[in-house]
């Protein structure tokens, strides 16, 4: 591992005094490294000042991907490639292009997103992901600052921060 980082930690029991102790660290002016709990907490985005994700404007370009495929390439096969009048109808019939695209536009937006979630995530097979504490995807939640350029009294200042803010356990690891 060429990247090590020593990490901070305090782990809570609770989401609303996790919250809480966000909100204070912001106000304290603290660096938070990155929050993690077991599920989602309603308000910590804002807390945390995180951007909105903009995976939904990859979710559309994968599906008009998608569309454009389905009904580009059902209007070849149709009206070029194998022309067969089936039914009366037409060789370009748009109506019947309607499920097929749908399916393909749901089909390219799913595994698109799928795809650049977890490439932009660091997962994906053989990745091993350093993890804190086990217990923080069980029913504990954490937030862990980067010790890296702090000085000892900077070390000092959150430890007790952490300690004031209710964490229960407060932790050094090298991840």
């Amino acid at each position: 591992m060429a990247n090590h980082k020593d990490v901070l930690f305090g782990l809570y029991s609770d989401e609303e005094v996790l919250l809480k102790a966000v909100k204070k660290a912001k106000a304290a002016h603290l660096d938070i490294m990155d929050v993690f709990t077991p599920f989602p907490v309603h308000g910590l985005d804002e807390a945390l000042d995180l951007k909105e994700s903009r995976l939904h404007i990859v979710g559309f370009i994968f599906g008009l991907i998608g569309s454009l495929t389905a009904f580009l390439g059902m209007t070849w096969i149709f009206t070029d490639d194998w022309p067969i009048i089936i039914g009366g109808k037409p060789y370009w019939s748009v109506p019947a292009f309607i499920p097929i695209t749908f399916e393909l536009t749901v089909l390219f937006a799913s595994i698109g997103m799928v795809v650049v979630f977890y490439v932009i995530g660091g997962l994906g097979p053989g990745v091993t992901n350093p993890t804190l504490d086990d217990r923080i995807t069980d029913d504990k939640f954490c937030i862990a600052f980067d010790q890296h350029g702090m000085s000892d009294k900077d070390i000092d200042k959150v430890k007790s921060f952490l300690k004031d803010s209710g964490a229960e356990e407060i932790h050094t690891k090298t991840i």
